[in-house]
Parts: structure tokens; C-alpha cells; sequence
């Protein structure tokens, strides 16, 4: 009995030991094996990429496979795919480089990286898909610390597979010898749920003009935070050569509180936040970059050159788990007045020896001017990096604004307080009755239309605000709102065009002769919409359905220059229209872009002399496009017309990148069906709107990153679900201020969510024991038989030494051979057999190094 005893004991540790190697995160490490590469003989890091740190925890070990740089600034990538199937975070980041070789690094996660290679020339690109910054490091540089509870949540269903390294060697004089280099970054992760979760914060100047010669000038961001609490913890700044000294700050009730102030010519890695900054609802996120021009003959602005320049601040933060937004931008400067009450340390540069301006940008004398191609890419990346953030537009169904009872939906806008504006045409219709061949309006006896056809709506929950217009308007079409709140609309039956005060019944300007269509100074015919630059003034309005033109009138109406054309046979050349139909404004590059709606494209201009610049054209835009809209920061949404008979590009909505013109993303509603998408207006929030003049009907539109019912996936960086609606998010903000009690009430529930993790590690124990205990009675009850009928001793009784060792891995010495330190490719020592454990770990490797 005490032999059976033992044995039962031996086989209860034979389980235990399978479900530990089910729950810990070494046991999924085959596939990471197969694909692991071999490390040069001469690195100096562990040669087991991944070790374990206990049941939950594990370190990942990410390093250059033994490379020589050929060259300076040469920037090499290589990836390592995360080592477990389900989602873990990224606690903490320790790094391995040293000053002489390695000028900075920077840390990606993605879904697909560039190359397969065990390292490739980053200028192939990082990754396949949308990549995210994770962690950089630059030589001198203090090492990134998360705070304690605080990760980025990276695997999972939906999270990314890879991380991507790019180390940039600057001088490599220090390669002579023809070294290996092995740099890299170690990152501890966990399975532990983190309650609260790591994001990036990143302001951005993208108008910066920095004339020659000029001792100082001021680049200044600043943005209204309208979201839930975020933690600042950590903060980097970038500029290329001209940048003297970059400060972020918090401003709450006009008093200015330091994030962080650093010389962009030191090491632009992550530097702690010194005394701990919070942001709360509807406080202020102001930055200034502080250049000087001298040594430069031409105007240098921002862009993505060496020549050119970049102010940058980035803010790594964190916020609870279920408000956690990953990525936020601002590239605006909401309060330009604010700005007179920066402190004064701001406006000083921080002194920088020249020897360490030399090793800060990789460039020693011998180098600077042998290889200038090179200096480009920094910058690239870094814009690259800017430009390249994921999100996906979806409809916010929740948004009641789709049942609203509108006429024909023909204009959109946000006002100065980003509250929805809609131009509508009441209980009158555009129709083939309308208008006679000379465009002379045929409906007169209808009279104006009797409702309001402009509505102001709250943008959280489309309650009515405000509303106006009754009586004034035959036909709404266009609709703008200048910066300081003014309406600008135009009326295709009256042929003219009408600024409006937001609280006042007579128009303001009218231009354009009532219900005559013409052609010169002085008419319109059908005039589309309207926009005003926000800097002199001027008023540019698309003319029209029966004129291919853009006119420019002075701030007080006075004609000022036109430019357009009627669109000739065969293919519409550059300057020629066929109804101009809507128009956007980029004041950040002193453009003015136009939807050429039955051309299919949209052509961009010079403000200031109507020169064509450039066409956007994409054959999924089909034949038509019908509006276009700009936001602050590099983004251009549009929306299209039905296909015609036989042709297959739906209607829908685009998101482009402004520079490239890039197709980023798509859309369409999952409530009701485009019909007649007609305008759309978007916010930097990426907040987006779309009326639809047959479906008579409003759609909002928000990126995955603020959709309360979504996970977001960044660049394999998850944002767990944020379930309250924008009006319940606005309305505990304004009314009640976060406190901490909330943290501490989250952090207890993490702790019995931790406790409820091993109840279920016993039960499953437990479940798999059952099992075995009834084998075994059945088993004593077939002795007991065989005992009571032939009244011997059985055989010799149950030896598991022997039930094992009929499988193969397993020596037949009964137990001798029984381990739990097996891997999938280790070979038996005794019998030279392959080793098939497949749900037992690998012997735990040593710790690595502390260096």
C-alpha cells in the first residue's frame, strides 16, 4: 500500500507539472525557436533570447546579431517576433549599447516587419504595416523606467507579433578593428494585467518658417486636453540643427507648470518627468521651440531634410486601463496670446560644449561632409514615425444624430468651439424642375424656406444648441465657419453668397446679384462653398455648377483675382474644373484644395496666386468626388459619389495623408447606406462628419483610438476598451475631478483579479487529477480481481517506472529518467532518442547580466 501511496504522490507531480507548463509563458517557445537567429560568437549577450523570470513574468533579450556598419550613419533594423500567443506588457526596458558605437536607438512594434533578413538596411523601411515608438535610447542618456503598474499592452488577439530594433552607429571609427556589435534593448514582460497602461503624447510645429540670419524665433504648440486624466512620467524632444532649447508645459488656470526643458543638441532620448505632472480635462498642453537662423542664406522650414527642421515634444504618460487612449497629437496653436506668460527659462538655450554637439548628432570632422545623403535620414524616420500612426474610421452608432428629421443635408461645418453646424433645405428639393437651361431658378412661388436651415448641434450627443436661417435661403448648398465664428454659406437658386453672425437675423456681407446667374465680377452661377483664410482674410468661393472657377475676394468683398477653367475633351488638365464643388483651406502650407467633383480628383493651389501645385486622383475616388476637408497636422478627408452603371468603386468615405496624397484609411456607415454623400468636416480629434443630401442624414464618424465600444490596435500596442460615451466622458469631467481613490479601488480589484487566477490554476489542477484517481481505482479493482481468482500477487502490482517507460523520451530504468527539464530539442542522454515533452519547460536559463 505504501508502494501505491508513492506512486500516486510521483503522479500527482507528473500533472502538476503539466499544468504549469500550460500556464507558463516558456511553453509556447517552440515557434519562437524555430525562427529564433544565432547570435555572433563575439556578442556578449545571453545566448537564450528569452528567459524566464517565474510563472508570469519573462525577459525578452533583443540585440544586433554580431553586424559592422560600413559606413557612418548607417541605420540597421533587425525584428524578434513576441515569444507568446497571448497578450503580455512591456514593463520595463534595460539597454545594451555603448556611446562609442552606437549614436541612438529606437524600438518598434508592428505586425509584419520589413525584411525577414536577421538584419537589413533600415532604409528599406522598419515595418511592413503601421509601426509605434516603444522606447528610444541615445548615448548618455538616462535608461526609460515605467512606473510601477504601468505597460504597454502588446500581443494577444489583435496585438502586434514583432518587435523591430533600429540602431543608428554614427562615427563608426570605433569599427576599425572590425568588430561585432551586438547593441539592443532587454524588455521585461509580464501576463499580469497592468491597471494602467503607457501611451505617447506627441506635439508637433508643422508651419515653422525660420527666415536667414534670424537671432531667435519661437515655434509655440498648444492644445485644450479633452479626454480622461493622463500621467506624465516621461518626455523627449527633437529639433535637427537650428533648435536651441524645447520646454513643454501644463497650464491650468494661467499658472505654467514644467513637464520638461532640454537642449535638443544633448541626447534625445526619454528623460523623467522630475516632479510628477498630471493632465486633467480642458487643461492646456503648450510647447515652445526655440531656433536661431544664423549661418543659413534661405529660409528654412519644417520637413523631413537635414536642411530642413522639426520641433518635436514627445510626453510618454499613462491613464487608467479603461480609458487608455495610446497615441494623441497636437499640432496646433489654440492660444497664440497665451504665450506672452511662458516663463522666461524657456526663451534661454541650454549651453552645449561643441565636442558633445559633435557625438550628439554621430558626426565627427573626419565625416561631416563625406556622406550628406546620409544626414537625411534621421529626420525621414522621425517624420515617418509621426506620419505612420494607425487608426481606423468607424461610425459611432450610438450617436443619436442619425435620426434626426432634416431636409436635404447639403453643408457641414464645426465652429469655433467645435460644435456641429448643419446647412439644410427645410421642405424644398433640388430637383430636374428647378432650374431652366439658363439656370434662372423656376421655383420662386415657393417662397424662401420657412424652417431654420442652420442647426447647431452638441457634437457628444446631437442635442440642439442653436438654430437659424428661417426665411432667408431657396436652395442651401456650401457652408464654412471662419475663425471668428461667422457663417459663410451659399444659396445655388439666389446665386449668391452670405456671411452671417451666429446670433444675427441680417446677413453680414452678401455678394452675388439675387436669383441672375452670371459670369463676371459681380455674379455667380450656382456658387458651391466658400472658405476664408484665417490669417488675412481673404474669401475664396468655388463658382460653380455653371462657372469653372475659384474666386478671391478681398475681407470686405472687394474682387481680387480668379483662376479656373471649363474642363476640355479627353483628359482634364491641371487648372480646369468641372463643378468645383467644395473647397479646403490648408493654411499650414498656405493652400487652398478643391473637390473637382465630376473630374474625380481633388487639384491643390497657391493661396496667394491661385498656381497649381499638384492632383490627388485615386481610382477607387470612381468618377465623382464630392467633398474634401483638411485637419491641422498632415490629414485630408474626402468623400465620393456613387459608381455609374457597371463600374465597381463604392461610395464611401477616404482618410489621406496631405503630403502624399497616401490613401490611409476608409470608410463607411453600418447604420442606413451612403446615397449622396455631399460634405464632410473633420477635427483634429479625427472626429469626422458626413451629410448626405438624398439620405437626408447626418453620420458622425470617430478613429478606433476614441470608439467607446472598440479595443484599439497600435503598431501591436492595445488600448483596453473605453466604455463610457463622449457625453459621459464630458460631462464626470467637468463636473467631478478624478481622485485617486478610484486608482487605489482599481488596484485592489487587479489584486483579487490576481488571486482569482490561482483559484483557477487549482481547479484545473484538481480537474486533471480526477481522472487519474479513477484509472487508478479501476486498475486496484482488476488486481483485487486477479487476486481473488487465481489467489497470487498479480504480476507483480502496478509499476508506473514501467507504464512510462513504453514511451518514447522516457528510459525504461522506472523513474530514473522522469525530469521536468526537457526541451523540444534536447537529446536523451541514454538512449539518443529525441525528447518529445511538449507541454514541459526548458530548464530555467541564468539571469542575465547586469550590465
Amino acid at each position: 500500500m505504501a508502494g501505491l501511496i508513492n506512486n500516486l504522490l510521483i503522479l500527482f507531480l507528473v500533472f502538476q507539472n503539466v499544468c504549469l507548463g500550460f500556464r507558463s509563458p516558456l511553453s509556447v517557445f517552440k515557434r519562437y525557436k524555430d525562427t529564433t537567429r544565432s547570435l555572433s560568437s563575439e556578442c556578449l549577450g545571453s545566448d537564450q533570447p528569452v528567459i524566464s523570470l517565474g510563472l508570469s513574468d519573462f525577459a525578452l533579450d533583443i540585440r544586433m546579431p554580431g553586424v559592422t556598419p560600413k559606413q557612418s550613419d548607417t541605420y540597421l533594423c533587425m525584428s524578434v517576433p513576441l515569444p507568446v500567443d497571448d497578450e503580455a506588457y512591456v514593463v520595463d526596458f534595460k539597454p545594451h549599447a555603448s556611446m562609442d558605437t552606437v549614436h541612438h536607438m529606437l524600438l518598434f512594434g508592428c505586425n509584419e516587419p520589413s525584411s525577414t533578413e536577421n538584419y537589413w538596411d533600415c532604409d528599406e523601411g522598419t515595418c511592413k504595416d503601421k509601426s509605434n515608438i516603444l522606447y528610444a535610447w541615445a548615448r548618455n542618456a538616462p535608461p526609460t523606467r515605467l512606473p510601477k503598474g504601468v505597460g504597454f499592452r502588446v500581443g494577444g488577439e489583435t496585438g502586434g507579433r514583432f518587435f523591430v530594433l533600429q540602431v543608428h552607429y554614427g562615427d563608426i571609427s570605433a569599427f576599425r578593428d572590425k568588430h561585432k556589435d551586438c547593441s539592443g534593448v532587454t524588455l521585461h514582460l509580464t501576463h499580469q494585467k497592468q491597471p494602467l497602461i503607457a501611451g505617447m503624447y506627441l506635439m508637433m510645429s508643422v508651419n515653422t518658417v525660420i527666415p536667414p540670419g534670424e537671432k531667435v524665433v519661437d515655434a509655440d504648440i498648444a492644445c485644450h486636453y479633452k479626454r480622461f486624466p493622463m500621467h506624465l512620467f516621461a518626455y523627449r524632444v527633437h529639433t535637427h540643427r537650428l533648435g536651441k532649447v524645447v520646454s513643454g508645459y501644463r497650464v491650468r488656470n494661467g499658472q505654467w507648470t514644467l513637464i520638461g526643458r532640454q537642449s535638443p543638441q544633448l541626447p534625445q532620448a526619454f528623460y523623467p518627468v522630475e516632479h510628477p505632472v498630471d493632465v486633467n480635462y480642458d487643461d492646456i498642453l503648450a510647447a515652445r521651440c526655440v531656433f536661431s537662423g544664423e549661418g543659413r542664406t534661405t529660409e528654412t522650414r519644417i520637413g523631413g531634410t537635414a536642411n530642413d527642421e522639426m520641433c518635436n515634444f514627445y510626453i510618454m504618460y499613462y491613464m487608467e486601463a479603461k480609458h487608455a487612449v495610446s497615441y494623441m497629437t497636437c499640432t496646433q496653436n489654440a492660444n497664440p496670446e497665451m504665450f506672452r506668460n511662458i516663463p522666461q527659462e524657456a526663451n534661454i538655450p541650454i549651453p552645449v560644449k561643441s565636442d558633445m554637439l559633435k557625438v550628439t548628432h554621430g558626426h565627427n570632422e573626419e565625416t561631416k561632409g563625406t556622406d550628406k545623403s546620409s544626414l537625411l535620414h534621421q529626420s525621414k524616420k522621425e517624420e515617418e514615425e509621426i506620419l505612420d500612426q494607425d487608426f481606423h474610421m468607424e461610425e459611432a452608432v450610438e450617436w443619436p444624430g442619425l435620426d434626426l428629421k432634416l431636409g436635404q443635408v447639403s453643408g457641414l461645418a464645426l465652429d469655433p468651439e467645435n460644435n456641429l453646424v448643419i446647412f439644410h433645405r427645410g421642405d424644398h428639393v433640388w430637383d430636374e424642375n428647378s432650374f431652366d437651361s439658363k439656370f434662372v431658378y423656376q421655383q420662386r412661388g415657393l417662397g424662401p424656406i420657412e424652417q431654420n436651415t442652420i442647426l447647431v448641434l452638441n457634437p457628444s450627443d446631437a442635442k440642439l444648441l442653436h438654430s437659424m436661417g428661417k426665411s432667408l435661403f431657396y436652395l442651401p448648398h456650401g457652408l464654412s465657419i471662419d475663425k471668428n465664428g461667422n457663417y459663410w454659406v451659399t444659396d445655388v437658386a439666389l446665386h449668391q453668397v452670405f456671411k452671417l453672425g451666429a446670433h444675427d437675423k441680417e446677413p453680414l456681407l452678401i455678394l452675388g446679384v439675387a436669383l441672375q446667374p452670371g459670369s463676371d465680377r459681380n455674379h455667380f452661377c450656382q456658387p458651391t462653398d466658400v472658405a476664408v483664410d484665417p490669417i488675412t482674410g481673404s474669401i475664396y468661393i468655388s463658382d460653380g455648377y455653371c462657372n469653372s472657377r475659384v474666386i478671391q475676394f478681398s475681407p470686405k468683398g472687394l474682387y481680387v483675382m480668379q483662376w479656373g477653367e471649363e474642363t476640355s475633351l479627353g483628359r482634364a488638365r491641371p487648372g480646369q474644373f468641372h463643378i468645383p464643388h467644395s473647397l479646403a483651406l490648408i493654411p499650414d502650407f498656405s493652400q487652398l484644395c478643391v473637390a473637382d467633383r465630376e473630374n474625380g480628383r481633388i487639384q491643390c493651389f497657391r493661396l496667394e496666386t491661385g498656381e497649381f501645385i499638384r492632383e490627388i486622383k485615386h481610382k477607387s475616388f470612381g468618377r465623382e468626388l464630392f467633398a474634401v476637408s483638411y485637419v491641422p497636422g498632415g490629414l485630408l478627408f474626402a468623400v465620393n459619389g456613387m459608381p455609374y452603371p457597371g463600374e465597381a468603386e463604392p461610395v464611401q468615405g477616404f482618410v489621406m495623408n496631405f503630403s502624399t496624397g497616401e490613401i490611409i484609411d476608409t470608410f463607411i456607415p453600418l447604420r442606413k447606406n451612403f446615397e449622396m454623400p455631399h460634405d464632410v468636416v473633420a477635427s483634429e480629434d479625427k472626429t469626422v462628419f458626413v451629410g448626405d443630401v438624398h439620405a437626408r442624414a447626418v453620420w458622425k464618424f470617430a478613429s478606433t483610438e476614441k470608439m467607446e465600444h472598440r479595443s484599439v490596435k497600435k503598431a501591436g500596442i492595445e488600448v483596453q476598451e473605453i466604455k463610457e460615451s463622449e457625453t459621459i466622458v464630458e460631462a464626470r469631467l467637468k463636473n467631478t475631478p478624478e481622485s485617486t481613490d478610484h486608482l487605489k479601488k482599481q488596484e485592489k480589484q487587479h489584486l483579487v483579479q490576481q488571486s482569482s487566477a490561482g483559484v483557477s490554476f487549482v481547479l484545473i489542477t484538481t480537474l486533471l487529477i480526477i481522472p487519474v484517481v479513477v484509472l487508478l481505482a479501476i486498475l486496484l479493482f482488476i488486481r483485487w480481481r486477479k487476486t481473488t481468482v487465481y489467489g497470487g500477487k498479480g504480476g507483480g502490482g502496478l509499476n508506473l517506472g514501467n507504464f512510462f517507460a513504453s514511451h518514447k523520451g522516457y528510459s525504461r530504468k522506472g523513474f530514473d529518467r522522469l525530469s521536468t527539464e526537457g526541451s523540444d530539442q534536447e537529446k536523451d542522454e541514454d538512449d539518443g532518442t529525441d525528447s518529445e515533452e511538449e507541454c514541459s519547460a526548458p530548464p530555467p536559463p541564468s539571469a542575465p547580466s547586469s550590465s
